[in-house]
């Protein structure tokens, strides 16, 4: 248990505060593509020196749970995160929307949406190992999946810059 002390503690707070910064730069949206990226996987360290802090603070933590006002925070907080999980709304998100369309199109159209002429597009496609041609649809390129569908948006929308 010792051993757990000594990085415990110091690995919750240290995660706390990139995951505290980083989640209001986010809000007010002041982040970068790092911060994004941190937030995501510091997560997963908060995660794991959370879990040792509580097994090291097992019997102040239980009394937590006797107390009313804990049971109270601590029951908001499930209660809260069971609510996220809800749809906001039945038609889902416009972002949802808008790749579902793309996903329905062909390259032609997604080629046009990107700025650029059908020729270079489909010669970034090419340069990316995406073989298409005028015809092809998204579905025919991609397989459907929405990894492959990305890395088509990201050739041919970020192709000029």
């Amino acid at each position: 248990m010792s051993a757990l002390r000594t990085w415990a503690t110091p690995l919750t707070v240290a995660t706390f505060l990139f995951m505290g910064m980083t989640g209001i730069l986010m809000f007010f949206h002041l982040d970068s593509t790092l911060n994004k990226l941190l937030h995501e996987w510091g997560g997963w360290l908060m995660v794991g020196g959370v879990l040792a802090h509580l097994v090291l603070n097992w019997r102040p933590f239980t009394s937590y749970l006797k107390r009313p006002i804990g049971q109270g925070i601590i029951g908001l907080g499930v209660v809260v995160l069971a609510l996220s999980f809800w749809p906001v709304s039945s038609d889902g998100s416009p972002v949802r929307h808008l790749m579902q369309a793309v996903a329905q199109s062909d390259v032609a159209t997604v080629i046009a949406l990107s700025g650029q002429q059908l020729d270079a597009g489909l010669e970034a496609l090419a340069a990316a190992g995406l073989q298409a041609d005028r015809t092809t649809t998204m579905a025919e390129l991609t397989g459907g999946a929405r990894g492959v569908q990305m890395q088509v948006i990201d050739v041919l929308f970020t192709a000029g810059e």
